[in-house]
Parts: C-alpha cells; structure tokens; sequence
C-alpha cells in the first residue's frame, strides 16, 4: 500500500477507503490532503443532498471500524486492524482503572468512564443527562469525551436519527457512544495489549509512512502523540 488516493462520490467509496487505508480523518488537519473533506465531490460535502454525514453510520456498520475523536480532537475513521494498536499506545499500557489510580485521570473523566461502561452503547444525549455535571456540564463533557476518545477508552458506535410522526428519520444524527471493549469484544480485547505501547507507536508510524512516503516523519509523529 502507498499514498493517500481516493475520491468519494458514493457511500461504497468511503467505505472502501477505510478499509484500504486503515486511518481516514473526516476533517482537514496538520497532514496536508490527509481528510476526507478534500477527497470529496462537492455537492455530498455537508449539503441539502445526501452525503458523508448521513454516510458515517452506515460506514462504521459496514467497514467494522472504530470512529471518533482520535487525531487533533477531530474525527477519524480507523479499521479495527489498527485501532488496537491505537488505543494501546495512547493508553500507554493502562486500562482505565490503573491510569485513575496512578492520578491520570480526572475525577470527570472516570465519572463519565463508569457511565459509558455501565449503559454502552448510549445515546449522547442520554449521556449527557446521566453524567449531571452541573452548571458548566456541556463543557465538562465536551472535554472529558474528547478526553476518553483520544486516549483510546471511548468510541462512536453509531448515530441515531429523530423519527417523524411516519418513522422516517429526520435532523443531525446523535452520537451513540460505547467503550471499545463492548463495541468489538474480542476483536479488540484479545490484541489491545499485545505489544508493548512503543511498539504499537512504531507500527502505527510506519503505516502512515506508507501513505505519505514523502512527507517529514516529524510531522506524522507530531500526527500520533498522545492526548
């Protein structure tokens, strides 16, 4: 495999390219032509005519991947080949409850953990009411899943639309939320841990070595670090 080459007209392509190259951000982001949004026909880039937002479900189903905030804070799309390794290196080794125990995380970040373990997969805005975190609750929320996500203990299982009044959907589809461990079993418990972190650093670097040969490595570590 090497470069970063696909252009998205249809849901068939953006499913393919996930699963052809393993990490495709939706967003523009530090690596230049490394997004969806610039490998896009126009009139389906978030317009009146179905396009990549109502797709992102479908593609999550249909690929097996994992999607969230993995990269910049921005969403990604990574194939389950690879996730594993992502989420063991931004865990540095640690489940949750050891990285909670050693002052890693916040007291809002294992509130939010606890919820998301007990109710997966669950609606965002179920979420949101359940974790009660007061009168600066949507920022505290915000901060603490784009936490979870990056870290590699949260991701978006799904979306789930309103129905009108004849079942059909309708609006902005809501995040539904799950910990990797609920969302793919074993596919992902049984190979999470399986490296060491630096390892699965290493083979995540030369994965997006293959797709951008020429592009600085500083850049593509820059890419990877931790949250």
């Amino acid at each position: 495999m090497k470069g970063f080459d696909f252009y998205i007209r249809r849901k068939q392509d953006l499913t393919e390219a996930v699963k052809e190259f393993g990490i495709v951000p939706l967003f523009r982001n530090s690596i230049p032509g490394f997004s969806v949004e610039e490998h896009t026909a126009p009139e389906i880039w978030f317009t009146d005519q179905e396009g990549v937002w109502e797709w992102k479900g479908p593609v999550i189903r249909e690929s097996g991947c994992a999607y969230g905030k993995f990269f910049e804070k921005k969403a990604v799309f990574v194939s389950i080949e690879l996730f594993p390794d992502l989420a063991n290196y931004r865990r540095d080794g640690y489940d949750f409850d050891a990285r909670f125990d050693d002052g890693l995380a916040s007291y809002a970040d294992k509130h939010l953990y606890e919820l998301l373990a007990e109710q997966s997969p669950v609606c965002s805005k179920d979420l949101r009411r359940m974790a009660s975190f007061g009168q600066e609750g949507a920022k505290v929320f915000d901060a603490a899943m784009n936490r979870l996500q990056g870290q590699g203990y949260a991701v978006i299982s799904d979306f789930v639309y309103a129905l009108d009044r004849f079942g059909r959907p309708y609006g902005w589809g809501m995040a539904e939320y799950a910990t990797p461990e609920q969302h793919f079993g074993s596919d992902f418990t049984d190979r999470v841990y399986q490296r060491k972190p630096e390892e699965s650093f290493l083979f995540l670097l030369e994965h997006l070595k293959k797709l951008f040969p020429t592009e600085r490595e500083d850049m593509l570590r820059r890419y990877l670090r931790r949250v």
